[in-house]
């Protein structure tokens, strides 16, 4: 270990030295604390503009987002609307598909029978026909015609007329009217008549 020897004398006293130190507060120069000054003030301004832009843009953007949030559920709800019609007519459609092929099946097996009317009734093509010969009113013919499971004919062809015309020799009821309107002339299955 070294040993270090220090000469008093060398050494000036604390007083002597504290005289070259200013004492008391330090002060900075006016300029420096005028634009320290500033600095806070424009420091301040800029804080409290950023703090009102921060809160219109959240404010706006809460109101476009409620907006979107709207317009969202109209259209959920357009579309569920839509996608329930869709739904009720597909279910609708499939019923008829079924009632339709059932029909075809029925009607394909009777095809396959041997085709034979009534007694007294007169086969024309696929069709059977009953001339009766009772004298009634329209509404009694036609009752009288579905208490057999038929119904009035309903002449839907040049050829359907002239067989018509050729078997029928007295004034005879067909399933033509103006019942429910006078002058417009419906068959009884609804359609319009379209030929004379």
């Amino acid at each position: 270990m070294e040993e270090i020897y220090v000469n008093l004398d060398d050494v000036k006293p604390l007083s002597s030295r504290s005289s070259t130190i200013q004492e008391g507060p330090r002060r900075f120069p006016p300029a420096s604390v005028l634009g320290l000054g500033l600095l806070v003030v424009f420091l301040l301004a800029g804080l409290i503009g950023l703090a009102v832009h921060h809160h219109n843009s959240v404010g706006g953007a809460a109101a476009d987002l409620s907006a979107v949030k709207a317009n969202l559920t109209e259209r959920l709800q357009a579309r569920d609307q839509l996608l329930y019609s869709v739904t009720e007519e597909r279910d609708g459609l499939k019923a008829n598909l079924t009632e339709k092929t059932r029909e075809v099946d029925r009607l394909q097996s009777l095809s396959k029978q041997k085709k034979t009317c009534p007694a007294g009734w007169r086969m024309v093509g696929c069709v059977c026909y009953l001339l009766s010969t009772e004298k009634a009113s329209w509404e009694q013919s036609r009752q009288n015609c579905r208490a057999r499971g038929a119904d009035l004919v309903i002449v839907d062809s040049n050829e359907e007329q002239k067989f018509m015309t050729s078997m029928i020799k007295e004034p005879t009821w067909i399933g033509l009217n103006d019942i429910d309107q006078e002058g417009t002339w419906k068959w009884v299955d609804g359609s319009l008549l379209t030929q004379k």
